[in-house]
């Protein structure tokens, strides 16, 4: 039995049978998103019982002190605040925020409001109505799309994915998107087994769902370009994914 399994339970026990969700939010240079994303958050899941983990890599801007302002105004109940020594990885950033999730289910998403909490309630109702074991939002169905990129950046999404479609079969449309909804029991299977970083995690992330017959759901959603901030997508995590692909795509 893993340490996830354990906490979980204890979890359960403590808490009732009343569904928690734990949002679980990366941060690195975002202090002026995090006030944000946590008001829409809280806004939209305010008839339903969350809280937010926040992973915060060391983020030179001061995101650590807002996230400790946050707490103080609503509570350790609804805020926990994951400090780390440094910029470690997405990745090993929701294995740590996992760690301290107390929810039977797992909401990850990025912090600089290009995702929405608005959808959540959609990706819960599908989850629901269908029992898919992830819920994930999709750029690329009817309904969804992108806002604020330039042509540059839609090829490269666009070309990741088709590559990714093309050589592993995944059976979802947008396999770089990080904007999800899981039963902890799913997260908790997959995690331990992805070895990919950068933007190849999410991708493998499918992949090994796919691998153990687990079944996934599609909302559309709109991925609005980060406010405040610069993205951190770059040569470096280019050359991550195509080296990720190719790897699952000779081990799997």
């Amino acid at each position: 039995i893993s340490f996830f399994q354990i906490q979980y339970r204890v979890c359960q026990f403590i808490e009732g049978s009343n569904m928690l969700y734990s949002i679980i939010l990366p941060t690195y240079n975002e202090r002026e998103n995090l006030p944000i994303i946590f008001y829409l958050i809280h806004k939209y899941m305010s008839k339903l019982d969350f809280e937010v983990v926040i992973v915060d890599d060391n983020s030179p801007d001061g995101t650590y002190d807002v996230a400790k302002a946050i707490q103080t105004s609503y509570g350790e109940k609804f805020v926990t605040i994951v400090s780390r020594a440094g910029k470690l990885g997405l990745g090993t950033a929701y294995v740590e925020g996992l760690k301290f999730a107390k929810g039977q289910r797992i909401i990850l998403m990025d912090a600089d409001m290009s995702h929405h909490p608005k959808v959540i309630p959609q990706m819960i109702s599908k989850m629901d109505n269908s029992k898919y074991d992830i819920v994930t939002g999709s750029r690329y169905i009817q309904g969804g799309g992108v806002y604020g990129w330039d042509t540059y950046r839609k090829l490269t999404s666009r070309t990741a994915n088709f590559l990714a479609d093309f050589l592993l079969n995944p059976g979802v449309s947008d396999l770089t998107g990080s904007f999800r909804l899981y039963e902890r029991k799913a997260i908790e299977t997959i995690l331990p087994r992805v070895q990919s970083k950068g933007y190849a995690f999410q991708m493998e992330i499918m992949i090994r769902a796919k691998k153990a017959n687990m079944t996934v759901g599609e909302v559309p959603i709109t991925f609005v370009d980060r406010m405040y901030g610069e993205s951190k997508l770059g040569t470096k995590e280019i050359i991550l994914y195509l080296k990720g692909l190719l790897h699952l795509f000779l081990t799997t």
